[in-house]
């Protein structure tokens, strides 16, 4: 299989499964009921019953502490940020963002949103667009169920934009997103996987066409970059297979590996706690905020074929590591 390589400042940016190229910047690309939206998607019944016991500290704009109560879940405590001028005439973007291991409950209320800055920046994106952070409580199977029956409380009980629903995880919150995508990736638009690796089946995923965003630092200290070289190269393979085109497979996979050089520029030395950062690039933010069209269709989608077998990271051979800046070697 061959590969696009694209060499941005300080990263190695991977869209899909073929030539090498250049890569420019047009190319990245209380609670209210829910009112009736064109694009429907289902809602358990089992969140039928849920309710919120609301939190009373603000942090930037976020209050913080609020906790979703449901049948089959323990307290989800998330912090949340609605604009002001939200009163559920009008549909809303939706963004949900995954912490790291310093930003789960334990550690203290509101620490994802003071270590984090993904949910504060991504308000610049969209001006009308609701921010939930979840502070989880593992970066596992649990937290995946949770941070879908949060998704699925918000698009039940407020006025959401069924095709403006975002998510990131950042270190074991990627982990947790990987799960999520597993099991509900037709939930959102598009979702940004950051200093992590993939846990999750991708098979669910392909078929969804949700598109993905991969971004880590080449020698990122706790993680490394294989796991996500992994998963870039198996959905590549998946989406190939279901005859999917290379500018169709461009729109849906993207992975970004960078260098020493850009976490350097941005004052880190440390790979891995410095992909912090990511919450303000630009390009990387506007690629999962921005228009993602409607979803990719194959030959075979239209011929109603399955894809069966499960697709893990873990049975696929390594892609070559990264030795410089701008190659694939």
């Amino acid at each position: 299989m061959n590969i696009i390589a694209f060499a941005l400042t300080g990263a190695v940016l991977l869209t899909a499964c073929c030539t090498t190229d250049q890569l420019s910047s047009r190319d990245i690309g209380s609670a209210v009921p829910a009112l009736q939206s064109s694009d429907k998607v289902e809602i358990p019944k089992d969140m039928s019953g849920a309710y919120v016991t609301d939190g009373v500290e603000v942090y930037e704009d976020f209050v913080l502490d609020n906790v979703l109560h449901s049948d089959n879940h323990a307290e989800i405590h998330y912090n949340l940020y609605i604009p002001e001028n939200y009163d559920g005439t009008r549909s809303y973007a939706l963004f949900i963002t995954l912490p790291g291991w310093e930003g789960l409950y334990f550690q203290g209320v509101g620490e994802n949103i003071r270590r984090e800055k993904f949910g504060r920046e991504a308000r610049k994106y969209h001006d009308d667009m609701i921010v939930v952070a979840p502070q989880l409580s593992d970066w596992g199977e649990t937290s995946a169920e949770e941070t879908i029956a949060l998704t699925e409380y918000f698009l039940s009980n407020y006025n959401i934009d069924r095709k403006r629903i975002y998510i990131n995880g950042y270190s074991g919150g990627g982990e947790t997103l990987s799960i999520v995508l597993a099991k509900r990736p037709e939930l959102f638009t598009a979702a940004l996987h950051c200093a992590s690796q993939w846990d999750g089946d991708l098979t669910v995923l392909a078929q969804s066409r949700t598109p993905l965003y991969l971004a880590v630092g080449e020698r990122d200290e706790y993680y490394g970059p294989e796991s996500v070289q992994r998963a870039y190269q198996l959905l590549c393979d998946l989406y190939a297979a279901d005859g999917l085109t290379e500018e169709d497979i461009r729109k849906l996979v993207v992975l970004d590996v960078k260098d020493q050089e850009y976490f350097s520029a941005r004052g880190q030395t440390n790979q891995h706690g410095g992909s912090v950062q990511f919450a303000f690039d630009q390009q990387m933010m506007s690629w999962l905020f921005g228009d993602h069209g409607e979803p990719v269709e194959s030959e075979s989608q239209n011929n109603k074929r399955v894809l069966t077998s499960q697709a893990k990271v873990s049975d696929v051979m390594l892609l070559p590591a990264f030795h410089g800046f701008g190659q694939f070697l």
